[in-house]
């Protein structure tokens, strides 16, 4: 059976996705922190990893590139997860809230939500944990934001689904694994480079896509960590690194670059749709 690790408590939501990629029969490993993904697949403890790297809302999620650039795993696909926060209680307690617990970033995600309903926001270490924590030490008046899911692992009532204030809102998830991921059609590769430090070399490097009209989904500096005030960039574009026009757009960024490091080439996640309504605002289909 493929197993599969995540950061968090069991109910999170990248154990979410994960069942929304490989299915419900998948085993899943939960792991305390970002480094211990990476560890657990390393020493053969799980097959894959499913690490978030960002959010339509928050942005990227630093550390998780930072792991990608230090470690040898690649990225074997993507998962493109939206995220519905539901308001959860112990049964029975669903009229008699006071004080919501979840991740900081959950409660924020939801502020419009608990100020109508003049619930006290608590932060916690984790939106699961705090679920988890309901469950095995039950508290008066306590309800939680967390996944369904985790209403489902802690055996807590939901009071209401999809609380967040904005509804676009997704998380991309990158699942890392040893070895190369099959080649496939619909293909998106991921890379992390450096330029020389002169003028026109970021220029220079993204023109080698340019040039070849190959569509560039992102791209993002970081600060390299042993060398201060110099940068990296982490660069997604579309194709796989084996097409004849993204691997002679490979060579011209070896070329220029001061070094380059191919993430891994994956089956691109489906996106979800969107059209616009008469007021222009868009509309999940």
């Amino acid at each position: 059976m493929t197993k599969v690790a995540f950061q968090g408590e069991h109910g999170a939501y990248s154990e979410e996705a994960i069942r929304q990629h490989f299915g419900p029969e998948v085993e899943t490993v939960p792991c305390e922190a970002f480094e211990h993904i990476f560890a657990a697949v390393d020493r053969d403890e799980a097959t894959f990893g499913v690490q978030p790297v960002e959010n339509s809302l928050a942005g990227s999620i630093n550390k998780a590139y930072d792991l990608l650039l230090e470690h040898d795993l690649k990225v074997h696909g993507e998962i493109v997860l939206r995220v519905r926060h539901c308001l959860l209680t112990l049964p029975g307690q669903t009229e008699d809230i006071q004080q919501v617990r979840s991740h900081p970033q959950a409660l924020a995600q939801c502020e419009g939500f608990l100020n109508r309903h003049g619930y006290k926001a608590i932060p916690w270490y984790d939106t699961a944990g705090s679920a988890k924590e309901l469950a095995e030490n039950p508290a008066p008046n306590v309800g939680v934001i967390a996944s369904k899911l985790s209403a489902q692992t802690y055996g807590l009532e939901v009071v209401q689904e999809g609380i967040e204030d904005l509804s676009f809102n997704y998380t991309r998830f990158f699942i890392v694994g040893k070895g190369e991921a099959p080649r496939s059609q619909n293909a998106k590769t991921s890379l992390v480079f450096a330029t020389p430090h002169s003028p026109g070399a970021l220029y220079g490097c993204l023109g080698e896509f340019a040039n070849r009209a190959i569509n560039l989904t992102k791209i993002e500096s970081r600060p390299r960590r042993n060398r201060p005030w110099q940068y990296v960039f982490y660069l997604d574009f579309e194709g796989h690194w084996q097409d004849e026009a993204c691997s002679q757009a490979l060579l011209g960024l070896l070329n220029r670059a001061a070094f380059v490091k191919l993430l891994g080439s994956f089956p691109a996640a489906v996106q979800p749709e969107m059209e616009v309504n008469a007021q222009g605002a868009l509309l999940q289909i």
